[in-house]
């Protein structure tokens, strides 16, 4: 709602736009709550949207604040134009051409990625803070910039081409990998799997790759690496809402549709000879699908994925992983070894639940409770989600229990 209305009033009017959606919500939460809720509420809403943008476009002194593609059309026909940014196809365009709008070069990174998150996907401020490691002070005065540069700059809703498209395209990547990982791994308390925040970036994702602008192989390797972790939601919880570790997931509950999805977009991506770090991701999802069984994973052709990996794109939680895969080709010390190296290890392991939490493991593994138990009370205590403390504090009760029994 919030793109097709920026589309018509035009970006430097983006507040004017996300008050017309705001005023919708706050109709149906008027309307609705003596369950008069209708069969199609999205629609519904778009429909609210709609009507309130005509009503403002009638009012002919705000013709000349509207973006310069429609207001000549607006003056023409009104209604007739806004009904045309309402079908599908121009939603579609509309979501695109905001992505791409959010991206510009005129903002830092961290800007497009927080505004893009906040305006196209309706993240929270605090939802964008936990995706990008950042508190959500830092965020909100991210969007406050980002805005203000855009509005200063008049900035248009517009997909680019040439280099420009090339340059933005990295970013819009960013956005829909980050926006996956926050609904596969939500730090939300009581959820975590956020599967509408997956979908939104596998429906985003997929709309990219059937546009010209986005018809480009690292754009089926991140919708490939999409499905092969979405394959995998149904096993990833029990029926306690528990999280079960990989090792003990039932693989027949894997959705084999998403995973042959996996692989088709795979195989789309290997045209040319550019290789990024989503094929590399995607390849590695890919091996954990090909094993039938835990025990059958191909842990040497992941460690040499890994290494690829990092290359690319050393990151403190890619050398975790390739930790963990250390530790499962019985190189346990040598894993503990490679986190404790990590830059700036001591700081993650004092503020990211997944650094403790795996370093108390490796530790376990090598049969030091002492410090295994240490880091994984911080883990213990940094973590939010329900099922990520029930996880952390079984084992350790495991492994406190052993020790009392040994003392016994």
């Amino acid at each position: 709602m919030t793109a097709v209305l920026a589309r018509i009033f035009g970006l430097h009017n983006m507040e004017l736009a996300e008050d017309v959606v705001q005023e919708a919500f706050l109709k149906a939460i008027r309307l609705w709550k003596f369950d008069n809720i209708p069969d199609n509420p999205a629609a519904w809403l778009m429909q609210v949207a709609k009507n309130k943008a005509l009503d403002i476009i009638r009012r002919q002194e705000y013709f000349r604040q509207y973006s310069s593609e429609v207001a000549v059309q607006l003056q023409q026909d009104a209604a007739g134009t806004i009904e045309q940014f309402f079908l599908d196809t121009e939603i579609a365009d509309s979501q695109l051409r905001m992505i791409f709008a959010c991206c510009s070069p005129l903002l830092k990174e961290e800007d497009q990625v927080a505004l893009t998150l906040k305006t196209v996907s309706g993240f929270s401020a605090a939802e964008i803070a936990r995706a990008l490691m950042a508190t959500e002070a830092v965020i909100q005065k991210r969007l406050f910039r980002a805005r203000k540069l855009l509005q200063e700059n008049h900035a248009e809703l517009q997909i680019p081409i040439g280099a420009e498209l090339s340059a933005r395209l990295s970013t819009v990547y960013t956005v829909l990998y980050l926006l996956f990982n926050e609904g596969y791994n939500s730090q939300k308390a009581d959820e975590l799997i956020r599967k509408d925040l997956c979908v939104e970036a596998m429906r985003l994702c997929l709309l990219l790759s059937q546009h010209k602008a986005g018809n480009h192989p690292p754009t089926f390797a991140l919708l490939s690496l999409m499905c092969f972790h979405a394959a995998r939601f149904e096993s990833r919880l029990n029926a306690d809402q528990e999280i079960v570790l990989l090792q003990y997931q039932d693989r027949s509950t894997w959705n084999k549709e998403l995973i042959n999805r996996g692989y088709y977009y795979l195989n789309q991506s290997s045209a040319g000879d550019q290789l990024t770090i989503y094929h590399i991701e995607s390849a590695i999802a890919a091996e954990h699908c090909i094993a039938p069984a835990f025990e059958d994973t191909n842990w040497l052709r992941l460690l040499d994925l890994y290494n690829i990996l990092l290359e690319h794109k050393r990151t403190p939680l890619v050398q975790l992983n390739r930790a963990i895969v250390l530790a499962q080709l019985q190189q346990v010390k040598k894993a503990v070894e490679e986190v404790l190296h990590i830059d700036n290890i001591a700081t993650l392991l004092s503020n990211q639940y997944i650094f403790s939490a795996v370093l108390g493991d490796l530790y376990y593994r090598l049969h030091d409770n002492t410090h295994a138990i240490c880091h994984l009370r911080v883990a213990l205590e940094l973590t939010n989600s329900t099922a990520e403390k029930k996880l952390i504090g079984d084992k350790l009760k495991m492994i406190e229990r052993g020790l009392n029994d040994r003392m016994a």
